[in-house]
């Protein structure tokens, strides 16, 4: 029986594990021709990628591995509760730098080296808010709690 509770993953797991997998689908999604529209104007970096992941969202190489790098760490990071928090509150604090970041460059300079436009901003909102919510409402007490009860 015990060892059966231990395998249970907590709420705040199942959360960082879930926007995790999404992380890693966004990021093969963006270089699959027809999902990511303009695929011949992909580049590596830059606001000069033409790519458009759903035709909305400006994509490049390095966005794209952006995307997978963060999936990777949170499908590794919900292996524990405490990570799964981590995950989740420190990348809704890195989605509403990344807004803020958004918002004030000029999209046409070279600082837009992601690249983003104004959907991506605006995601990246969407994202800060639900990860810290997330983060904050399902890891309630998880650092006041025993190792041995995750």
């Amino acid at each position: 029986m015990a060892q059966v509770q231990q395998s249970m993953r907590t709420p705040v797991q199942k959360a960082a594990l879930v926007v995790g997998i999404v992380f890693l689908l966004v990021g093969v999604a963006g270089f699959i021709p027809g999902l990511t529209t303009n695929y011949d104007m992909l580049t590596f970096a830059g606001h000069h990628s033409g790519a458009l992941l759903l035709d909305v969202f400006n994509v490049s190489i390095l966005h794209n591995l952006v995307h997978l790098a963060f999936g990777v760490a949170g499908v590794a990071m919900a292996r524990t509760a405490t990570g799964a928090r981590a995950f989740l509150i420190g990348g809704g604090v890195v989605y509403l730098i990344l807004w803020l970041y958004g918002l004030v460059i000029n999209m046409d300079s070279d600082a837009n080296f992601v690249p983003v436009n104004d959907a991506d901003n605006w995601l990246h909102l969407g994202l800060a808010i639900g990860m810290l919510a997330l983060g904050a409402a399902l890891g309630r007490g998880i650092a006041h709690r025993p190792a041995r009860e995750l």
